[in-house]
Formats: C-alpha cells, structure tokens, sequence
C-alpha cells in the first residue's frame, strides 16, 4: 500500500505515469474508494456546501465516464483501467489540499487581508492538478502536451458544470 501511495506522489510531482500502474480493475475499485473515502473525511471536517456528500458521488462518477468514454474513443480502451487508476490516485493526494482551498475561499474570501493569498493558493493547486492530470492523459493518448491540457480542463469544466446543474447554489 505504501508503494502504491508512494506511485501515486510521483505521478502527482510528474515524474510517473499511468503505465507504471497494474492494469487492475481491483485497483481501480480501490483507488475510486480511497478516493471517495478521502473526499468524504476531509469534506466532513471542512464541508464546503451543504449537499457535499452527493456532490461529490456525481463527480467522481462523471470523472470515471469522462476516461472510459474518452480512451474509447481514441481507440485506447486497453488504457482505461492504469488510466483511471492513476486520475483517481493523484486526485486523492490532492483532494484535502483543495478541498482546504475551497473551504478557505468560503470562510475568507471576502476578507481584504487573506482573499489574494487563499485565491492564490487555489489556483497554484489547480494549475498543479492540471498539470499532472495533463500527463496522465497525455501517457494514454500519447497526444501532445497542449491537447492533453485542453482535455483535462474541458474535463474539469464540465465536470463543474455537471454539478451546478445538478445541485444549484442556495441564495442566502
């Protein structure tokens, strides 16, 4: 488990890939749980909306959708399972990371003094989440850098999107 964890740190600092994961669909199973397990530890101290819990559920499913769909279609589907594997891996080393941002956006970001530095943060975060999610892609597709980014933020956007539409924000 320790090495495993240890993969997914050096697919998040860019110096890994997808292909170095076990093609497991048992791995995948547990990495989605991990990740959900994650998100759900980490949003439970620090819940950034109300309807969190589903939030979550949705995306994560819409983020396993995205892989499939997208590998299928690029004639990749042999690729889905160390893909998937490695997005749900590096987005639960990151997670509490933004879920913090995200929680600390909420609480001070109309705060003059913390709004430049908590909006700074979670953007560095961002451009870190794409950037690796960005070479998984790119390692399964063995598409160029800039097409790889362009997917990863259709992905994330869509992805934001998908939510919204499904769980509108509550007017105070």
């Amino acid at each position: 488990m320790r090495e495993l964890i240890q993969l997914f740190a050096q697919i998040a600092l860019l110096r890994r890939g997808p292909q170095d994961l076990p093609a497991s669909t048992l791995l995948l199973a547990l990495t989605v749980s991990a990740y959900l397990g994650v998100n759900l530890v980490v949003s439970s101290v620090l819940p950034p909306v109300k309807s969190w819990p589903a939030q979550v559920l949705v995306d994560t499913l819409f983020t396993l959708a995205w892989y499939v769909a997208l590998l299928k279609l690029a004639g990749r589907s042999e690729r889905i399972l160390q893909t998937a594997t490695a997005v749900f891996g590096l987005q639960g080393l990151l997670s509490p990371l933004l879920i913090a941002s995200d929680w600390l956006m909420l609480r001070l970001g109309e705060d003059a003094l913390w709004q430049v530095p908590v909006a700074c943060a979670g953007l560095l975060l961002i451009i870190w989440l794409v950037a690796a999610s960005s070479q998984i892609v790119k390692a399964a597709l063995e598409w160029s850098s800039p097409a790889s980014v362009v997917l990863v933020i259709l992905q994330i956007f869509t992805g934001r999107l998908l939510v919204l539409a499904l769980f509108p924000p509550v007017k105070a």
